[in-house]
């Protein structure tokens, strides 16, 4: 539900607006990953799809559907949780 404030412009109500600035400088943090971290994701993704059957190549894969890349995306996630519970409970 929108609400007109003070100054007359529309605002979401209950809800922060953040300055555009700082939300697009903050969202976008690719390269602050570990190149470790990047090579050992990478490695698992084509893993992952090997497994599920999918074909994925090096580079660009827009022409992959979606249901397929996010079923690759959903695996690792799962696979990173199991890890860090894993680890979390000691073994």
């Amino acid at each position: 539900m929108y609400f007109n404030n003070q100054n007359g412009q529309n605002q979401a109500q209950g809800q922060n607006q953040i300055p555009a600035t700082q939300s697009s400088s903050s969202s976008n943090q690719q390269g602050a990953m570990v190149p470790e971290a990047r090579q050992a994701l990478d490695n698992m993704k084509y893993e992952i799809a090997g497994e599920l059957g999918i074909n994925l190549k090096q580079g660009y894969n827009g022409d992959l559907p979606s249901r397929q890349a996010g079923s690759i995306g959903g695996y690792m996630v799962k696979r990173l949780i199991e890890q860090a519970e894993r680890q979390m409970a000691g073994r």
